[in-house]
């Protein structure tokens, strides 16, 4: 689930337009020229105004699902962005200071950074500052919106309860109002006798009327499923809608709809008002984790492999958190983000941003090897040298008894 992918020019469209911004088609890194000093800590070469925490995010957990230990400047980063509140800005350029009445803490940045650094380990006290931040903000029917106040979407309520997962919360048992964040998912799911039944609306519209949105269903799915941003595959189960009466119901009807809208070309397919329709990777890799974590592996074959095929470009053009979400649906999949469709996303990914100690460890005993440090010796040389001394040791007792 990439839960708000807002470029920097949405997330101004959406100021200018007083309304909260709804989610944009692909993943970037919008702008090749930031207007602020780059950590050295942070991933991606764009500015990371409106989205620094979440791209960092993503970055550290799908190192974290490949087993690469991200180096400690880039955890320490995304800690530092943490207010005294718990909760998390976009970005902040200046984290030694106090966040102030004009630093917009925001719902999908803090639960981002929840899971990732829940993930990493070793940071309860800060994940359980967010969590509280994150139910203080609670809405009345259950879920949550974008920003502190704002009306509940299915995407920002998706990546909460992933986060209340990841740190140990039971998110049905998180409730305001009697309403947990299930029921509001449920509200914004369309019938199945209705258009495009199954599937989630991201809001309602002033009218009340739901409208199909492909990324805020991927994001429902595993929300109804109680899982987060790296999700693993699931049981085998068909994707057949019926009336969601329970939120794992209500996921099975999304992934019919999903798998429906996936059946003709293996992809979604970002409509943006005056330009033709185009391939939507983002969704798609978003798609294929929601597939694979409701009904396994298989169910998502089809737009993984689209994504193995057609893909790596678009995430060299967008950046880290382009590359994550591909590491997340190879994750969720079963395929290998080392070899996807012939490209070392891992790799990649690592190159955006600081080295990962792994990776540094694994520098060090390659050097050493090739005889950058003296001489390499193996293990069994030095178990050698060992029972030599220890046979020479043994002779030098026996000597010494037979004298006695």
């Amino acid at each position: 689930m990439n839960v708000v992918r807002r470029s920097a020019a949405a997330l101004a469209a959406a100021v200018v337009l007083g309304a909260a911004a709804t989610p944009v088609a692909q993943a970037a890194d919008p702008s090749p020229s930031p207007s602020v000093a780059l950590p050295s800590g942070l991933y991606g070469t764009s500015d990371p105004t409106y989205d620094g925490v979440w791209r960092q995010s993503l970055a550290l957990l799908a190192q974290h699902t490949v087993g690469v230990k991200p180096a400690g400047k880039a955890t320490d980063w995304l800690a530092g962005q943490q207010c005294d509140n718990g909760g998390f800005a976009a970005f902040r350029a200046e984290p030694a200071k106090d966040c102030d009445a004009k630093t917009m803490a925001d719902t999908n940045s803090t639960a981002a950074a929840v899971q990732a650094l829940a993930a990493l380990g070793g940071h309860d006290a800060a994940t359980g500052k967010a969590v509280d931040w994150l139910k203080s903000v609670q809405n009345k029917d259950g879920g949550w919106g974008y920003t502190p106040g704002g009306p509940s979407d299915a995407n920002s309520t998706a990546v909460v309860i992933g986060a209340l997962a990841a740190a140990g919360e039971q998110p049905d048992a998180v409730v305001k109002d009697g309403k947990s964040p299930y029921d509001a998912l449920l509200k914004l799911a369309i019938p199945c006798g209705e258009k495009d039944g199954g599937a989630f609306a991201y809001q309602p519209d002033e009218k009340g009327t739901l409208a199909a949105n492909a990324d805020a269903t991927a994001a429902a799915v595993l929300g109804t499923l109680g899982k987060g941003l790296a999700a693993e595959a699931g049981r085998k189960a068909e994707p057949t809608c019926a009336d969601a009466e329970t939120p794992e119901q209500a996921a099975a009807n999304g992934a019919a709809y999903l798998t429906k809208a996936l059946a003709e070309d293996g992809h979604l397919t970002s409509a943006l008002p005056g330009a033709e329709d185009q391939p939507d990777y983002g969704n798609t890799a978003d798609a294929v984790v929601a597939l694979a974590a409701q009904g396994g592996a298989a169910q998502a074959a089809k737009p993984l492999q689209w994504l193995e095929q057609n893909a790596t470009t678009w995430a060299e053009q967008s950046g880290p958190a382009a590359y994550a979400q591909l590491i997340l649906a190879a994750h969720a999949a079963g395929a290998d983000p080392k070899d996807f469709g012939g490209t070392n996303l891992v790799d990649r990914l690592n190159a955006t941003g600081p080295a990962p100690q792994a990776v540094l460890q694994d520098r060090a005993v390659a050097q050493k090897d090739a005889g950058d440090e003296g001489p390499s010796f193996g293990v069994w040389w030095y178990v050698g040298v060992f029972l030599v001394v220890g046979i020479g040791i043994g002779f030098l007792l026996s000597g010494r008894n037979k004298r006695k």
